[in-house]
């Protein structure tokens, strides 16, 4: 596994936009996966490890692309209908030898090949069968409904770029390419943890002054969605030199570590001082709301992520600052999520120089314009907003104030992972 220095996340100035993070974290990082040869059947959500090329033209033969009569274009009349013979008939799976279809017309089923010298199909609907005749209307262009070796991609040409997250119509072009296997990354091991003497596990009795950890079920999830193999090691007590114990261990094991919580500057925030025991930690004091204590760094030689503890904020950040991380660690050409216009249904107020996320309901607007409606409570620690909401708006470092009936950008919560 590739070992990073610990000053690969160096940057300077006080505040870090999301731009700047996620291009510093492809400009200074490798990729840490490996490869492995998978079945077609079992590479769906992985990334392709190298470009795949066509094997042969898809499709590998001229064919008709639907059930008709083949003709050569150059026997039809320029006067009106055209009668032919109808010396031969062709279905998919059937060899065109010994069949012309010049002179006469050649009754041809979708996927079977051209027969020599035909270059034109019409359609069944359209002609008018008369006994060994067919009787063939005017005006159809020469090639129609005929589809040329290698129409859909050429032999030797690239079907799937390096990089790209498989999809099921990709492994369908694999195959019909002549593949039968792919080369992937492998799955990103990521370390999960949770920290602070506050949290209890999902189930079990909370002791006064104790919550259940919502946190990490909700990172492993998305995680998992993204690609990534999770390793759920549980919760990590404040103990700085436990801390510093538990993260060396897991640096040996896997390729990324991940945290939620003591990644601020409070007394009682011990992350910070755990990771420089063992490595390095350089904050990236984001500008993003919610979200804005991450923290960056290398416990030997494994990268290291911090979040922050609200559940808001960690679902920010892991969606538009892990994300990128684990594409480039992974080998994944990341494509940002898509976001939609929608009209403002509501008004607020922020911070310039901050980009901010809200928490929004979408619906269509009397005049079938989709509007985006403000959940009614904001904080990062408000679980309910993203249960209860269709996704987030984005409001960049320029904006200072929303009014109702400006256009905003927004992500459904489906497209950000």
């Amino acid at each position: 596994m590739a070992q990073l220095t610990d000053d690969c996340f160096a940057f300077g100035g006080a505040l870090m936009r999301i731009e700047d993070a996620v291009a510093l974290i492809g400009e200074r990082l490798p990729i840490l996966a490996g490869t492995e040869w998978l079945p077609l059947g079992l590479a769906d959500g992985r990334v392709a490890a190298e470009p795949v090329l066509a094997l042969h033209d898809v499709p590998p033969f001229p064919n008709s692309a639907v059930d008709g009569y083949a003709i050569r274009h150059g026997d039809l009349s320029l006067e009106g209908e055209t009668r032919l013979p109808v010396r031969g008939r062709l279905r998919a799976g059937t060899a065109a030898e010994g069949i012309s279809g010049a002179g006469g017309a050649i009754r041809i089923f979708t996927g079977a090949p051209m027969p020599p010298g035909a270059d034109t199909v019409f359609m069944q609907e359209d002609v008018r069968r008369e006994g060994d005749v067919v009787v063939l209307p005017p005006g159809l262009k020469r090639g129609a409904n005929a589809r040329d070796a290698g129409e859909d991609i050429a032999r030797g040409a690239c079907a799937i770029p390096a990089g790209r997250r498989l999809r099921p119509q990709d492994l369908a072009l694999a195959a019909a390419s002549g593949h039968d296997r792919i080369a992937v990354r492998t799955r990103l091991r990521v370390a999960l943890f949770s920290t602070g003497d506050e949290l209890t596990e999902p189930g079990a009795p909370l002791p006064s002054g104790a919550i259940h950890d919502s946190n990490r079920v909700m990172l492993a999830t998305l995680l998992a969605r993204l690609g990534a193999e999770v390793a759920d090691l549980g919760i990590l007590r404040d103990e700085p030199d436990a801390l510093a114990a538990r993260l060396r261990q897991a640096a040996r094991e896997h390729d990324l570590i991940l945290t939620s919580g003591g990644v601020s500057t409070g007394e009682e925030d011990h992350v910070k001082a755990a990771v420089e025991a063992v490595g390095a930690l350089m904050f990236w004091r984001l500008a993003i709301k919610p979200g804005r204590p991450v923290a960056m760094g290398v416990v030997d030689g494994t990268p290291f992520i911090g979040l922050p503890g609200n559940p808001g904020a960690v679902y920010v950040t892991l969606l538009f600052v892990v994300r990128p991380l684990l594409a480039r660690l992974g080998g994944a050409n990341d494509v940002a999520p898509l976001g939609q216009p929608v009209r403002a249904a509501f008004a607020y107020r922020k911070k310039a120089g901050r980009r901010e996320y809200v928490r929004v309901s979408v619906a269509l607007g009397p005049d079938a314009v989709l509007e985006a409606v403000k959940y009614p409570r904001e904080g990062a620690g408000v679980l309910s907003s993203l249960t209860e909401s269709d996704g987030l708006v984005e409001l960049d470092e320029t904006v200072i104030a929303v009014a109702a009936g400006d256009i905003l950008t927004f992500y459904p919560h489906a497209v950000l992972w």
